[in-house]
C-alpha cells in the first residue's frame, strides 16, 4: 500500500521548491531555452500585430479606396503569418529538443544513483517503483519542459497583451469583454478542482494495475497450476472497469468544460458586437476597431482553457519530480574508506573474526562467528535453512557489513579495501542463475574485456562448451531475459562459465547446484576439482555431495559456528553434521552396498 500511496500524491501545481530543482536540469542549455523563449515573444508579438493590421487596412485603407494600401497592409499581414510561424515551428524543435535531452540526463542520473545503492536499498524498495521513477515519472517531466513551461509562459504574455491592447483601444469594448471573467474563473476553478480527483484515481488505478500485472506475470506458473486464471481475470476487470471509470470521468469534466468556455466566449463576442454597434453609430469608434475587438476577444479565451488544462500536466509534474527527487535524496550505499588501503593481487586469504550480524535490529543471523580460510583451502559450509550460511556470502563480498567483528582477505578489513578490487576477486556461483537479454557469449563476459579464448576455456572446464556449441549460433545465440530459453542446467552451467572468466582467487559456490538435475551436477562435479585447484574455495551447500571432497566444513546452527573439522572427524563426532549426512546418504550408502 505504501506504493500506491505514493503514486496517489498529485501535489500543488507549482512547488518553489521543486521548480528551482529542476530548472538545474536546464543549465546546460540555457542558451537553446533562452533561444526559444525569445522566439516564442517574437510570435507572440507577430500573432498580436495581425488583428492590428486588419483594423489599420479596414480603417485606413479600405474606408478610403486606397488599394495599394490595402496591398501594403496584406503583404504586411502574410509576413506577419509566416514570421510568426517559423518562430513557433523552431521554438517547438528547440524545446521538445531540450525536453529529449533533460530526459535523457535524468534517466542516466537515476540508473546511475540505482547502480549505486545497496542491497539494504533494494530490499525495501518494489522494482515496480523504481521503474515508474525511471520510466513515466521522467516522461511527466519531459512533457512539463517540452510543453506544459513555455506553453504557460505563452498564455500568460497572451492575456496580459491581450488586454493591455483592448484596454488601449477602447476602454469600454474592453469592460463588455471582461464581463464574463468571473464566469470563466468559477468555471476554471471547479474543473481544476474536479479533474485533480480524477487524476488522483486514475493514478491509483494504473498503480493497481501494474502491481497486479507484475505479480501474476511472475508468477504464471502457480497461477495455471492451481486453476487460478477466472479469479484472477475477475480481480483484473475490477481494476480495469476502475481505471475505465476514473478516465471516462476525465474526459465528462474535459467535454463539459471546453464548450463552456466557448459559450462564454460567445457571450462576450455578443456583448461586443451589441455595445461596438452602438458606439459605431454614435462614431465612437471605427468599424476596423470592432474587427479587431472580436478577433482579439477570440484569442482571449484560448489561453485561459490551456491554462487550466495545463494545470493538470504542472501538478502531475510537481508530484513526479517530487518522487523522483525523494529517490535521488535516498542513498544507501556501502560506503567505502576515504583512503582505502591499496593491496596488491588478492592471494585467497579469508578471515572471519568475530562476526556477529543483523539484518534488522537485534535479529541477529551470525552470533561471533570466526574462522580462517587459507590461499588454495577449499572449505564447505553447511547447516539447515536459515542458519545463516548465505549470509556469509553477503558480507565476504560486502553486500551487508558485519554489525561487530571483522570480515577480512588476505588480512584487510574488507571495509578498509576499494569493492572493485574485493569483488573483482571473488567469482560467485549462486543458486538462481540470472542471465540477461543478450548473447551467450556476453553474458559470460558481461560487456567487459575478457578474450574470446578465456570465455571458451572457462565454459569447457565446467562442460558447458559442448551445449554451447550445439545452439543455432553457438557462443552469439541470443538469450532471452532471464534466459527462459535455456533449461536450469545450461544456466547453472553458464553461470559456473561466467564466475571462472575472470580466473578469480576465491570462488564461492552458493547452494549452486542445489536446483539442476543430476545429470548436470555430476558433469559440474566431474570438473570441480580442475575449477577449484589452486583457488581458495567457500562451498555453500544444502547438498553434501561436494561437501566431502573439501578440506575442511563447518557447520552452522542457529548463526553460530558449532562444529569444524574434515568429513570423517565430524562424522566420527556424532554431531550435528552426523545427523545432516545420515538423512541424505544413510539410505543410498545401503543400497550401494546392498548392489
Amino acid at each position: 500500500m505504501a506504493t500506491l500511496d505514493e503514486d496517489e500524491i498529485l501535489g500543488k501545481a507549482y512547488d518553489r521548491r521543486l521548480a528551482a530543482r529542476l530548472l538545474t536540469y536546464l543549465t546546460p542549455y540555457r542558451r537553446l531555452t533562452a533561444l526559444a523563449v525569445a522566439l516564442l515573444i517574437g510570435a507572440f508579438l507577430l500573432e498580436l500585430a495581425q488583428p492590428y493590421l486588419i483594423k489599420i487596412a479596414i480603417d485606413d485603407h479600405m474606408a478610403t479606396r486606397n488599394l495599394t494600401g490595402v496591398a501594403r497592409v496584406a503583404l504586411a499581414y502574410f509576413l506577419a503569418l509566416l514570421g510568426a510561424f517559423g518562430c513557433r515551428y523552431l521554438e517547438q524543435y528547440i524545446m521538445n529538443l531540450v525536453g529529449q535531452r533533460v530526459m535523457y540526463d535524468l534517466r542516466q542520473q537515476l540508473f546511475s544513483h540505482l547502480l549505486d545503492q545497496n542491497m539494504r536499498f533494494f530490499t525495501k524498495n518494489p522494482i515496480g517503483r523504481l521503474m515508474t521513477r525511471v520510466t513515466n515519472d521522467v516522461d511527466v517531466l519531459s512533457e512539463m519542459f517540452s510543453a506544459g513551461v513555455v506553453s504557460i509562459i505563452e498564455d500568460v504574455l497572451k492575456l496580459v497583451g491581450i488586454m493591455v491592447i483592448l484596454l488601449w483601444m477602447d476602454w469600454r469594448l474592453a469592460l463588455a469583454t471582461f464581463a464574463v471573467l468571473p464566469l470563466v474563473v468559477v468555471t476554471a476553478a471547479v474543473f481544476r478542482a474536479k479533474v485533480r480527483q480524477t487524476y488522483r484515481r486514475v493514478r491509483t488505478a494504473i498503480a493497481k494495475i501494474n502491481a497486479f500485472l507484475q505479480e501474476n506475470l511472475v508468477g504464471m506458473q502457480v497461477v495455471q497450476l492451481f486453476n487460478h486464471e477466472a479469479h484472477n481475470l475477475g480481480r483484473f476487470r475490477r481494476l480495469n472497469r476502475e481505471h475505465l471509470d476514473a478516465h471516462l470521468d476525465t474526459v465528462f469534466y474535459h467535454a463539459v468544460f471546453f464548450p463552456v468556455i466557448e459559450l462564454l466566449g460567445a457571450i462576450a463576442l455578443a456583448l461586443i458586437l451589441w455595445v461596438g454597434g452602438g458606439e459605431i453609430a454614435r462614431g465612437a469608434i471605427t468599424f476596423g476597431v470592432l474587427v479587431a475587438f472580436i478577433q482579439y476577444a477570440q484569442s482571449f479565451f484560448r489561453p485561459i482553457s490551456d491554462l487550466s488544462e495545463k494545470y493538470g500536466i504542472m501538478q502531475a509534474a510537481m508530484a513526479s519530480s517530487e518522487r523522483i527527487f525523494k529517490l535521488l535524496d535516498t542513498v544507501e550505499v556501502t560506503p567505502e574508506a576515504p583512503h582505502p588501503t591499496l593491496p596488491g593481487p588478492i592471494a585467497g586469504a579469508v578471515e572471519f573474526d568475530h562476526v556477529t550480524f543483523a539484518y534488522e535490529g537485534d535479529d541477529y543471523v551470525l552470533k561471533d562467528v570466526t574462522f580462517r580460510i587459507a590461499p588454495g583451502e577449499t572449505v564447505a559450509v553447511v547447516g539447515a535453512t536459515g542458519a545463516g550460511k548465505t549470509t556469509l556470502v553477503n558480507l565476504l563480498v560486502r553486500f551487508w557489513d558485519p554489525t561487530r567483528g571483522q570480515v577480512r582477505v588476505d588480512g584487510f578489513d574488507t571495509r578498509a579495501v576499494p569493492l572493485d578490487w574485493l569483488r573483482g576477486g571473488i567469482g560467485v556461483v549462486q543458486q538462481d542463475a540470472f542471465l540477461f537479454a543478450g548473447s551467450v557469449a556476453v553474458n559470460l563476459s558481461l560487456g567487459r574485456p575478457v578474450a574470446p579464448e578465456s570465455i571458451r576455456a572457462a565454459a569447457a572446464r565446467v562442460n558447458a562448451d559442448r551445449f554451447i556449441q550445439e545452439l543455432p549460433a553457438g557462443y552469439d545465440t541470443l538469450v532471452r531475459e532471464g534466459g527462459s530459453s535455456l533449461s536450469g542446467g545450461q544456466r547453472q552451467l553458464l553461470a559456473f562459465a561466467r564466475a571462472l572468466a575472470y580466473d578469480p582467487r576465491i570462488l564461492v559456490l552458493d547452494e549452486a547446484t542445489s536446483s539442476v538435475d543430476t545429470e548436470t551436477e555430476a558433469a559440474i562435479q566431474s570438473g570441480l576439482e580442475q575449477l577449484l585447484a589452486g583457488r581458495t574455495a567457500l562451498i555453500i551447500a544444502h547438498r553434501l555431495s561436494t561437501v566431502r571432497r573439501a578440506d575442511r566444513i563447518l557447520v552452522l546452527h542457529h548463526g553460530e559456528l558449532r562444529e569444524s573439522g574434515t568429513h570423517e572427524q565430524l562424522l566420527a563426532l556424532g554431531g550435528i553434521y552426523s545427523k545432516l549426512y545420515e538423512l541424505q546418504y544413510r539410505d543410498q550408502e545401503t543400497s550401494e552396498i546392498g548392489a
